[in-house]
């Protein structure tokens, strides 16, 4: 077995290793890898470092949805925990985006605490990125629409954690300065 330390550490070189070369979705010259370590650290500092799975799980949210990676290598690498936390936050890519996102909406209530806790980090991990000095018109259409949807998906994750509730809360107050 793992000691929490090294679960995180393999945690995040294998999400670095799967993502290479990925490129941030709203940020395109900053690496995937970096949305995936503020995911962690997000879940890192509402814990207080106090679980381990769930911060490897954060590094790995994205790997079943966007590489080749399967739950069962994360289940057998790291734990049954990890791999289902990431399981419950994986979307079915080949759902068009608006049943994706309207799925995620509807399925936010049901699922288990650390699932609702990866949700919310990463959602405000994607508004964060989409924060940028004099946005265009373009940016903040996006940033809006983003907002929009994630506001509705955390509203059924919120009452897990206070500390990543208010997180949250501020990220979109800043966020809807720029709109």
């Amino acid at each position: 077995m793992l000691s929490s330390i090294q679960l995180i550490s393999e945690a995040a070189e294998l999400a670095a290793q799967r993502h290479t070369g990925t490129p941030r979705k709203a940020r395109p010259n900053e690496p995937y890898v970096n949305h995936l370590a503020e995911v962690a650290n997000l879940l890192a500092t509402a814990t207080d470092g106090a679980d381990a799975e769930l911060v490897a799980a954060g590094w790995l949210h994205d790997t079943v949805e966007d590489t080749e990676t399967s739950r069962e290598e994360l289940a057998q690498t790291f734990s049954d925990r990890v791999a289902s936390l990431v399981t419950e936050c994986t979307d079915d890519m080949n759902l068009p985006k608006t049943e994706r996102r309207q799925k995620q909406i509807e399925d936010a209530p049901h699922k288990s605490p650390g699932a609702k806790l990866i949700k919310i980090a990463d959602k405000i991990s994607n508004i964060r990125a989409r924060i940028v000095p004099d946005p265009s018109k373009q940016q903040r259409d996006d940033l809006a629409d983003y907002v929009s949807w994630a506001e509705k998906v955390v509203a059924g994750c919120r009452g897990v954690n206070a500390r990543l509730d208010t997180a949250f809360d501020e990220t979109v107050r800043t966020a809807k300065r720029l709109l």
